[in-house]
């Protein structure tokens, strides 16, 4: 059975009670401080085993011709009538639901969500971090913020400090003892979710937690994504692509969707053509949070009907 290499949890506004200032917070940096590093901390030996596990897996999918990193449109076209229904699953369904304090795969209809404010992803590193990896890891999410911002239209950058979609890059060691920093980075995170972060399962290669506020609109104001530091460097890019794509308002999964990173079979590793059309509908002014399937379905179809052209 092919491990699941994403997973998505999507909280409503239920879940959190904060404002607008969630972006203002400043949160501590995980890493000691230069006078604190007496001695370097050392990889346990779970979080090696774990290396060499996922080392294996980008190796396997890699030689079976999966993690591809090409767009997909010289061998798989797509039509205006399977990107509008790609994006009714992708956009409007959640994959996972909380029940009895658990997350459990559930497919489920929702309410479109997205940003309003600007988004200011900001990168967080584990202490066993390797300043190298580090660098590229920001150049990587600085490029694809760049890109994300073109394809929706929306503010979308990086930033060192006071950020609001956190993207965290940690090794199982550092998982254990993240408790405290997502509770500085999104106050009032609910207690199932720091557990859920905390003890990732090894078939869960990386995650992404996206919030609104209590009571209020569909509206993101907060986000954490987790990347597995043991991650070898293309799983590690592909777990950047999709869960910070996913965590700005599309938070499933569709077995039909291709070309795409928003489908389980690991056949792309990268952003598409097809999902950047996906953002732009997304982001598109005609459609507002809070829509249904049923009340965004007839704008759907106008919308990948003016991208796409063809049959409808």
């Amino acid at each position: 059975m092919m491990p699941l290499r994403k997973s998505l949890v999507l909280l409503s506004a239920a879940a959190l009670a904060v404002s607008g200032c969630v972006s203002a917070v400043a949160p501590p940096d995980i890493s000691p401080r230069p006078e604190e590093r007496v001695e370097a901390p050392q990889q346990s030996p779970e979080s090696l085993a774990l290396a060499r596990y996922y080392q294996g897996i980008e190796v396997r999918l890699t030689q079976d011709g999966l993690l591809r990193t090409d767009s997909g449109q010289r061998d798989a076209p797509f039509s205006a009538a399977m990107l509008a229904a790609n994006f009714e699953r992708i956009a409007l369904y959640d994959e996972y639901a909380l029940i009895g304090g658990r997350f459990v795969q559930q497919q489920t209809p929702a309410r479109l969500r997205r940003w309003e404010q600007p988004v200011r992803i900001q990168p967080h590193f584990g202490r066993l971090v390797d300043p190298a990896q580090q660098a590229e890891d920001r150049a990587i999410l600085t490029t694809y913020a760049t890109r994300l911002a073109r394809a929706t239209g929306h503010p979308v950058s990086t930033v060192r400090t006071g950020g609001n979609f956190h993207v965290l890059y940690l090794g199982r060691d550092d998982l254990r003892e993240v408790g405290d920093l997502v509770r500085s980075l999104v106050p009032g995170i609910g207690a199932e979710v720091v557990a859920e972060i905390e003890n990732l399962p090894r078939s869960t290669f990386c995650s992404v937690y996206a919030f609104s506020e209590a009571g209020g609109r569909s509206v993101y104001v907060a986000a954490i994504a987790i990347i597995r530091d043991e991650h070898p460097s293309l799983l590690r890019r592909s777990c950047v692509h999709e869960e910070v794509a996913q965590g700005l308002g599309l938070p499933n999964d569709s077995p039909a969707a291709r070309p795409s990173i928003f489908n389980d079979d690991e056949e792309f590793a990268l952003l598409t053509r097809h999902d950047e059309l996906l953002l732009q509908m997304l982001y598109d002014p005609r459609l507002s949070p809070g829509l249904r399937p049923e009340e965004a379905r007839p704008t759907l179809r106008q919308i990948a009907q003016e991208l796409v052209g063809g049959s409808s």
